[in-house]
């Protein structure tokens, strides 16, 4: 996906914000809690991860620990592209499976009165 389709797909998540931080990052957000990173390093994207996915996708070709998040502790996943135009990482439809899970993940971590506010 390219940065523009990623960040139209982020764009169509329910009470998705977008802010351009660090640089010129395209930062998303719910309830105020980032759940994707668009460009923070180049056209990569960033994204949390739960604990098993992290630990399977961390050693696939085009995934890392996410620099910065994951040097603290962190469970999010950077997913870029390969040198000389090589596919590797996640196909699409995976890639936005797991954005969405990270917008579900930081959802569901938000306030309950938080959460009913962004559902009406």
């Amino acid at each position: 996906m390219t940065r523009e389709e990623i960040n139209g797909f982020c764009a169509s998540l329910r009470a998705a914000t977008h802010v351009v931080q660090w640089g010129g990052a395209d930062v998303w957000k719910v309830g105020g809690k980032v759940f994707a990173i668009v460009g923070w390093d180049s056209d990569a994207v960033v994204f949390k991860a739960s604990d098993m996915a992290f630990e399977v996708l961390r050693h696939e070709e085009g995934i890392r620990p996410a620099p910065y998040m994951a040097s603290r502790g962190l469970k999010w996943l950077q997913h870029y592209g390969l040198p000389n135009g090589r596919a590797g990482g996640l196909s699409d439809a995976a890639l936005q499976a797991h954005i969405t899970a990270s917008y579900d993940m930081v959802f569901a971590g938000l306030p309950k009165k938080k959460q009913a506010e962004l559902r009406a």
